[in-house]
């Protein structure tokens, strides 16, 4: 028999298809058994979903990682771009098996170089990307004009946000400027960037909402729609 190729069981045709789907169904209605009770059925989908992640993430790391920067330039040299071994490629492999040193209490502090440089590499790669992609551009969005003009003529909904945006930036530092006592104008300024936070941060809680719930409809949708068409195809 050919792969991916039907097995009649009866007047029913099981397939690679019926069956990835069958399965997909129970550990979507398992996870979703939890709005019922915490139960070992989700327990069970919960810890295999973990499992099958990590283990996708170890081959990815393998085959993305470990066999190109690793071996490659070790011990196959001829499946690299210079054909040539690379042998200062031991140093960032010591380094990542000093990592796996935290298994041994004996032995644990060896994985503080590899974290530290770690780190190290990490905060390096990312104030600068940060400062570019969040900063920089924050920045040049408060030194807007206040009164812009569009078409000769004066844009009053683009000067209300401009200034709304500069107001909030402005309250929302003097919040957290905490060398002053928050009184009088500083204080009210203070309370206002209260409200700008909670107004973010209500922003940001609602993308998140829908976030999840549109994972949910795609869920309802898979059940709903894909599930009886694979199950039950229309007759020829």
């Amino acid at each position: 028999m050919e792969p991916g190729e039907a097995v009649a069981t009866g007047m029913y045709y099981l397939s690679g298809p019926v069956i990835g789907t069958g399965v997909a169904v129970l550990l979507t209605l398992a996870i979703y058994s939890f709005l019922y009770a915490d139960n070992p059925v989700y327990k069970f989908a919960e810890h295999l979903f973990v499992g099958v992640s990590a283990a996708y993430g170890v081959a990815i790391t393998y085959h993305m990682a470990v066999l190109p920067l690793i071996i490659d330039p070790l011990f196959r040299p001829q499946n690299t771009p210079s054909g040539q071994p690379q042998y200062w490629v031991i140093i960032p492999a010591l380094l990542g098996l000093m990592m796996f040193s935290r298994f041994f209490r004996r032995y644990d502090w060896m994985s503080r170089w590899p974290i530290a440089f770690m780190m190290g590499i990490g905060a390096g790669l990312a104030i600068p990307a940060t400062v570019q992609t969040s900063l920089l551009p924050h920045l040049y969005s408060t030194m807007q004009p206040l009164a812009p003009m569009a078409e000769g003529r004066l844009d009053l909904l683009t000067g209300i946000d401009n200034l709304l945006l500069l107001v909030g930036v402005v309250c929302v530092l003097i919040y957290f400027y905490f060398s002053l006592e928050h009184k009088g104008v500083f204080g009210v300024a203070s309370r206002v960037g209260i409200w700008f936070l909670m107004i973010a941060f209500g922003a940001g809680f609602g993308n998140t909402v829908m976030a999840r719930i549109s994972l949910l409809i795609g869920r309802v949708q898979f059940l709903r729609f894909d599930v009886p068409e694979i199950f039950f195809p229309p007759s020829p």
